[in-house]
C-alpha cells in the first residue's frame, strides 16, 4: 500500500511541469486590426462636388464615400436634382463655419427625402472640412451642410464629415457672415464634376435687402408675422 502511494505521488509530480509548460505556451487571441476603406483619388471627378458661389468663384470639394457613403450619395442625388441651386448660406460664424443647404433659409428645412443615418468617422474638423448639419438626433442629417473655417476638433465624432475643400477656399472665406447674413452668399449652381458642368459664370449683382436696411415693413391693417423658430440644425460652437 505504501509503495503504491509513493509511486502515485511521483507520477503526479512528474506530470506537473508538462501542465505548467502547456499553460505558458497558450496564445491569447487578439482582435483583428480595423481595416479602413481606401479613399477615392482626389482627382476622381465622380467624387468632386462643385459649388459655384455668388461671391465670385467655384469651390471644389473632395467627397469621401469611403467613410460616409450614405451622405455622399445624398449630396450627389440632390445635386443632380438641382436642389442646391439658388440656396443661401444662412448661418455663417467668423472663425467657425459656414452653413447652407436649407431651402427655407432659416436652418429648419431639408429635402423631401428621408433623413440620413449618422456616419461619424475619423475625419477631423480641420479648416475646409465639410460635414452634415443635423438636429438633436444623431440620425437627422438631410440636406444641410457646413464648411469649417477654422479647426474645431471638439466636433469630431459628433457630426458626419463627408468631404473637404481642395480648391477655392478663398471663396468660402468670402461668404457673407451673419445669423442670418444681411445679404447672404448664394450657391448659384452645384455640380458633380463628372457630369461635365460648364465653366463658372458669375451671377447677377446681389439685391439689396430692404428689410435689413429699413427694418421689417408691415402693411396698414396687417398682422405682423411672428419671428421664425430658432434653427434646429446647427453644429454647436464648442
Amino acid at each position: 500500500m505504501r509503495f503504491t502511494a509513493v509511486v502515485a505521488i511521483l507520477g503526479v509530480l512528474a506530470s506537473a511541469p508538462a501542465i505548467a509548460k502547456e499553460k505558458k505556451d497558450t496564445v491569447v487571441p487578439t482582435a483583428a486590426p480595423v481595416v479602413r476603406a481606401a479613399p477615392p483619388p482626389m482627382t476622381d471627378t465622380t467624387n468632386q462636388w462643385l459649388l459655384d458661389l455668388s461671391d465670385g468663384g467655384r469651390v471644389t470639394i473632395w467627397l469621401r464615400p469611403d467613410v460616409a457613403p450614405l451622405m455622399v450619395e445624398r449630396i450627389k442625388t440632390l445635386t443632380r436634382q438641382h436642389f442646391y441651386d439658388g440656396l443661401t448660406f444662412h448661418r455663417v460664424i467668423d472663425g467657425f463655419m459656414a452653413q447652407g443647404g436649407d431651402p427655407k433659409g432659416d436652418g429648419s428645412g431639408g429635402s423631401t427625402l428621408p433623413d440620413v443615418k449618422a456616419e461619424f468617422n475619423y475625419l477631423p474638423h480641420v479648416r475646409g472640412a465639410v460635414a452634415a448639419a443635423r438636429a438633436q438626433s444623431d440620425d437627422s442629417a438631410n440636406s444641410q451642410f457646413y464648411i469649417v473655417l477654422q479647426p474645431k476638433l471638439s466636433l469630431d465624432h459628433k457630426y458626419t464629415v463627408f468631404g473637404r475643400v481642395i480648391d477655392g477656399m478663398q471663396y468660402v472665406d468670402g461668404i457673407e457672415r451673419g445669423e442670418p447674413p444681411a445679404n447672404p452668399t448664394h450657391i448659384l449652381h452645384a455640380y458633380i464634376a463628372s457630369d461635365n458642368p460648364p465653366a463658372y459664370q458669375p451671377g447677377p449683382p446681389p439685391a439689396v435687402n430692404a428689410a435689413a436696411v429699413l427694418g421689417p415693413v408691415t402693411l396698414p391693417g396687417a398682422t405682423p408675422k411672428p419671428a421664425p423658430a430658432k434653427a434646429p440644425m446647427k453644429p454647436k460652437k464648442q
